[in-house]
């Protein structure tokens, strides 16, 4: 379930990113009055009402599909942190240091005899 849900949302980004690709800028209006083809490739009513009503719904289920994958992965158990096991800590006792202090001094050596 969460993989196809994966796969239709990232569906849903690549028609979104075109779709807004497709779509004329603010300036397209001025280029056609200087000699540009009109686009009436979606009728009388220009492709701004189209396209901008379809990228509306895109942007919906792109929303929708963002908010059902997050609460599907926070709610998800399977965990690489929760599948392998705490490891069993080594542990080490240091050697005593010996406390010199507490040890009797031994006379000094007599020098060369």
């Amino acid at each position: 379930m969460y993989t196809l849900l994966m796969v239709v949302h990232l569906i849903i980004c690549f028609a979104l990113i075109l779709i807004v690709l497709l779509q004329a800028g603010k300036g397209a209006n001025m280029g056609a009055a200087f000699g540009g083809s009109s686009q009436t490739v979606f009728g009388s009513s220009g492709a701004g009402t189209f396209l901008g009503k379809l990228t509306a719904g895109i942007a919906v289920l792109f929303m929708l599909t963002s908010l059902i994958l997050t609460y599907t992965a926070s709610h998800r158990s399977s965990s690489i942190v929760e599948k392998q096991p705490i490891p069993a800590a080594e542990q080490t006792v240091p050697a005593p240091v010996p406390d010199t202090a507490k040890q009797p001094q031994l006379p000094p050596a007599p020098a060369g005899k």
